[in-house]
């Protein structure tokens, strides 16, 4: 199934637990419009070695970012294989492009000199059924979330956020978030930071990709609009 083939089924990110697990998301809040694409080089460089041990406490510590302190992720409490680290390119494309490899739950920036920098994602249903190719086409610190009509008929609970949930540490998409776009359409699935930092590496019955909100930072600080997207 494509990418614009199942755009129409729904968006991504999780619905706060209080409200309960469903998901979708409109691409902006009403009046709000993407900023402009500008394209900078790519930082491809692999500018940080496999970690281990207080590398990791690093990494996931917590962290103040504008107005918001992110908590620290009980890293200890994840299988390594799904934290940041550096790692040989099993995908075989070019230095700068993002994999997603959705049977093992990785996201990969393919870097130079036959490296990857691997994250460890959280996939919903709506994640593992879209494949192909696309772009990331803007990105977005904190960004609001928007249920669209639909949703909240089928949970009134949401209304509140009709004109778009404000950014924060329960917001659905998290710290960050990198808009799929493929020919010029937004196919409305998303990369974004989430909450539910115990979900990464595991698939869940909602959702697309989502990453540690660490990671998600980290991810937005590498990659410019228009980095390529392969989701196999």
């Amino acid at each position: 199934m494509s990418l614009v083939g199942v755009s129409a089924l729904a968006a991504c990110a999780q619905v706060p637990k209080e409200i309960g697990a469903d998901i979708s998301l409109s691409p902006l809040a009403p009046g709000l419009q993407p900023p402009p694409v500008v394209t900078p080089a790519p930082v491809i460089a692999a500018v940080e070695p496999k970690a281990v041990g207080s590398e990791y406490a690093r990494m996931y510590a917590a962290v103040q970012d504008g107005d918001y302190k992110l908590p620290a992720i009980r890293y200890d409490a994840v299988d390594p294989k799904f934290l940041r680290q550096l790692v040989d390119d099993p995908t075989g494309e070019a230095p700068g492009t993002l994999v997603v490899n959705t049977s093992e739950n990785f996201l990969y920036l393919v870097l130079k000199d036959g490296k990857a920098m691997r994250y460890g994602v959280g996939l919903g249903s709506q994640g593992h059924a879209w494949k192909g190719r696309a772009i990331v086409h803007w990105k977005r610190k904190w960004p609001t979330w928007t249920p669209p009509a639909a949703m909240i008929g089928r949970k009134p609970a949401l209304e509140k956020w009709r004109t778009g949930m404000p950014p924060g540490l329960k917001n659905p998409l998290g710290s960050r978030a990198l808009y799929i776009y493929k020919d010029g359409v937004d196919t409305l699935y998303r990369i974004h930071g989430s909450p539910e930092w115990r979900s990464i590496g595991k698939s869940a019955s909602a959702g697309c990709v989502r990453m540690f909100n660490q990671d998600v930072m980290d991810l937005y600080d590498r990659v410019p609009p228009k980095t390529p997207l392969l989701v196999i």
